[in-house]
């Protein structure tokens, strides 16, 4: 039996970071963990990366500060986007 997983996706810095460009995680778990889990893996990435991260889950941007209650599931994806700027 295979562990329940969802995928997440890096991009950017994060990609540096983590040297990777995506990722599966044991699902389900509570968005808000999102961040320790990944502290927990890659010491560090709070502060250089995830700070100013924007997160998205499924195709909708989420406030990992403010989502008590929503959990990522099996098979969600989750992406980890820097921020973008233009010019």
């Amino acid at each position: 039996m295979t562990t329940p997983t969802f995928q997440i996706h890096y991009f950017s810095s994060a990609t540096t970071y983590t040297g990777k460009q995506t990722e599966s995680l044991p699902a389900p778990l509570p968005l808000n963990q999102l961040f320790d889990i990944l502290e927990s893996k890659y010491p560090g990435i709070q502060e250089k990366v995830l700070s100013s991260c924007g997160v998205s889950l499924g195709e909708e941007y989420v406030d990992v500060n403010d989502c008590e209650g929503v959990v990522i599931e099996a098979g969600n994806e989750v992406a980890v986007i820097p921020p973008v700027s233009s010019g």
